[in-house]
């Protein structure tokens, strides 16, 4: 019997094997495309665009670096690239993942493996750097909460945590088209890859 076909053709032309990911198959440009198209809160938000995962993506690598003023370019880079297997296996809200179980988990985990190889990072990011990185996701997910995803500042505090509103401001929720967020999210990755050499 013929083994089930488990990749994916990308617009890039190379082929994903979705559940053994080689790092020669992933492109940046694949990235902030899918990313860019990828709905953040199962598309249940405020305004004309979907929030996506690539301008979440640009947020919380803005929130982490100031969070962490003098970290270098490759935790940044690795902020950037926290949600990245979601180009390719979707964004699920949290609750959703946990019944979903260890499966989901796995294949995100050895996407994310992939996909730091790939880019000069270790496959697994330092515990402190990845908590750091939590920090900024739920910091953007209180942002995004609030204001685009009708959650009161009470059900917001109470399920990502009370902000340090020092390290928001300034900042908002940006809607815009899928072909403004993607071509950020590429510059702002070829901005930090220089900066890594």
């Amino acid at each position: 019997m013929s083994k089930p076909r488990a990749w994916q053709k990308m617009l890039s032309g190379r082929r994903l094997d979705l559940l053994d990911p080689t790092p020669v198959d992933i492109e940046i440009e694949d990235i902030a495309h899918g990313l860019s198209f990828v709905a953040r809160w199962n598309g249940q938000t405020l305004g004309d665009f979907a929030y996506s995962v690539a301008e979440h993506s640009l947020l919380v690598e803005r929130l982490y670096s100031r969070l962490n003023p003098s970290a270098p370019a490759k935790w940044r880079l690795a902020a950037l690239l926290h949600d990245a297997p979601e180009y390719v296996i979707g964004d699920m809200i949290s609750p959703v993942k946990n019944a979903v179980g260890p499966g989901y988990d796995d294949l995100d985990k050895r996407l994310a493996a992939a996909i730091h190889i790939r880019f000069g990072l270790p496959a697994t990011i330092p515990a402190e750097v990845k908590k750091q990185i939590k920090k900024a996701d739920k910091i953007s997910a209180w942002m995004e909460a609030t204001e685009i995803a009708g959650f009161t500042v009470a059900e917001a505090d109470r399920f990502f945590g009370k902000p340090d509103p020092v390290m928001m401001q300034g900042l908002g929720i940006t809607l815009r088209p899928p072909v403004e967020t993607r071509q950020d999210y590429t510059s702002q990755y070829q901005y930090l890859m220089a900066e890594m050499n």
